[in-house]
């Protein structure tokens, strides 16, 4: 089954004007396998600049805006937040939904993280849905519990047919920005145990769901990582900071 890779760029609160211009200099000249999408999520301030970006200095195709996050609310007195409708509207394609610095310091429910991925459906837009587990959680082999009950809520919402349209990435949280990362082979098994999760309820729907690898995919590492059976890319956070290395992860992607 031929699954999209994907490389998404989580800039995280970092970057500026200058760095949007970095970033698409750098990209200017790169061409991405046609099966490989490659997602840039600046903070919210800079999603305009980075569409205008992407627009006139005519890159690849395969290279789209994504959005670090989103209201599970369409409009209305919720002071702060973001609506599917504003996303659209600077063309924003990707949605990261739930990852574990918005589940941890702003308490976002795995409930809520489910209406966030349907409203971001609902939108036409792709959600990349966030899971992962602590290094507790890891060492009382909690794991595959954890994991199971942040993806069962957004199950329940939205419909197991619905994953099609759903890309998953696994990151775990001991490894987000400490320099630790999963090993390839554990990498592999705990991306094997989301399939199989979602094959339970649709082995098909559960083929084609890109599964995303996040925390600490760096230039040494990435090959290892995306070549492994279940492993479609991945979410990347500080080395997407570094143009020339996040170039060397896009291009270790190669789809399956």
């Amino acid at each position: 089954m031929k699954r999209q890779a994907i490389v998404a760029a989580n800039w995280k609160m970092n970057g500026d004007l200058a760095f949007i211009d970095s970033m698409i200099s750098g990209l200017s000249d790169y061409n991405p396998s046609e099966n490989v999408d490659v997602v840039i999520c600046p903070s919210f301030p800079y999603l305009a600049a980075f569409s205008l970006k992407l627009d006139s200095e005519n890159v690849n195709e395969n290279i789209h805006l994504g959005s670090q996050n989103v209201s599970q609310h369409n409009k209305g007195a919720f002071t702060g937040e973001v609506s599917t409708n504003m996303l659209e509207e600077v063309h924003v394609k990707y949605v990261i939904v739930g990852h574990s610095e918005r589940r941890s310091l702003y308490k976002e429910t795995s409930a809520e993280v489910a209406q966030k991925v349907e409203s971001v459906l609902n939108a036409k837009l792709i959600p990349i849905l966030c899971i992962g587990e602590s290094e507790e959680e890891r060492a009382t082999g909690q794991t595959e519990a954890v994991l199971a009950s942040q993806l069962q809520p957004v199950v329940d919402l939205i419909g197991i047919e619905e994953f099609e349209k759903v890309v998953i990435a696994y990151e775990p949280v001991w490894a987000i920005g400490t320099g630790k990362t999963a090993s390839p082979e554990m990498a592999q098994e705990t991306h094997l145990f989301i399939r199989e999760f979602l094959a339970k309820q649709n082995e098909n729907v559960a083929s084609k769901v890109p599964l995303l690898y996040g925390g600490s995919v760096n230039a040494g590492n990435c090959e290892e990582l995306f070549a492994q059976q279940d492993i479609d890319g991945g979410l990347i956070g500080g080395a997407s900071l570094k143009v020339d290395e996040f170039k060397v992860i896009c291009s270790a992607a190669k789809g399956t």
